[in-house]
């Protein structure tokens, strides 16, 4: 009886749909946990070059030095430097046409730092959407094969002149099997996708703050000739 109820016995004597949706959850389960050890990656490089970047930038670098540096050594990483050099290359070219108009300049600017700021919303949010799925459903598909593996327990009563516990317990249990595996695969992917989420919303508000600074600075720069 104990081999009997042990967990792998359990798994691998379970009905052809309880497998399955075991093996689904598994699956999800190692699909999300790659998602969360790239997002990690990702977003903690994206918040280290983003401090780094801000630094260099308020420690009173000469723009233009600046810009050529961040051309020549470009880091696709760094958010707040995709978006200082997408507006900077517009605010350069734009200005440097005969008779420009400061608000033009100025329109032209931010609307280069929105496109550079919707790629980076972009990067930043890949994949969440994945953790979000699997946090919200696998503890469904796992009570779906729950209650399949109940009830292929309760049919089987039918054959047994008399009904014991012993006699059900392994249909039951191999049913909650499911249930367990739905919930392992949904906490994680439900933890990571909050604490994810509040750390791009985090980077997103510096990105944006930056970009306002930065569009104050070329304003009066622009309006100073």
């Amino acid at each position: 009886m104990a081999d009997k109820m042990s967990i792998w016995s359990l798994v691998f004597e379970a009905s052809f749909v309880v497998q399955l949706v075991m093996l689904t959850l598994l699956a999800a389960s190692f699909f999300s946990w790659v998602v969360i050890f790239q997002r990690r990656r990702i977003i903690s490089g994206a918040q280290k070059t983003c401090k780094e970047f801000e630094e260099r930038f308020w420690s009173g670098a000469d723009l233009g030095q600046l810009y050529r540096d961040a051309t020549a050594n470009p880091n696709p990483d760094s958010g707040a430097e995709n978006i200082f050099r997408a507006g900077l290359k517009e605010f350069t070219r734009l200005s440097q046409q005969p008779s420009a108009d400061p608000d033009m300049v100025m329109n032209g600017v931010q609307r280069a730092m929105r496109v550079a700021m919707a790629r980076e919303e972009e990067r930043l949010e890949a994949h969440l959407p994945f953790l979000a799925t699997v946090g919200s459903t696998s503890p469904y598909v796992g009570l779906f094969g729950t209650v399949w593996g109940i009830m292929n327990a309760f049919r089987g009563l039918a054959n047994v002149q008399q009904a014991t516990l012993a006699s059900v317990a392994p249909g039951i249990a191999e049913a909650l099997i499911a249930t367990a595996i739905g919930l392992f695969a949904a906490i994680p992917a439900v933890v990571a996708y909050n604490r994810f989420s509040a750390s791009v919303d985090s980077l997103l508000a510096n990105y944006e703050t930056f970009a306002d600074e930065f569009s104050s600075i070329l304003y009066r720069r622009v309006h100073s000739r």
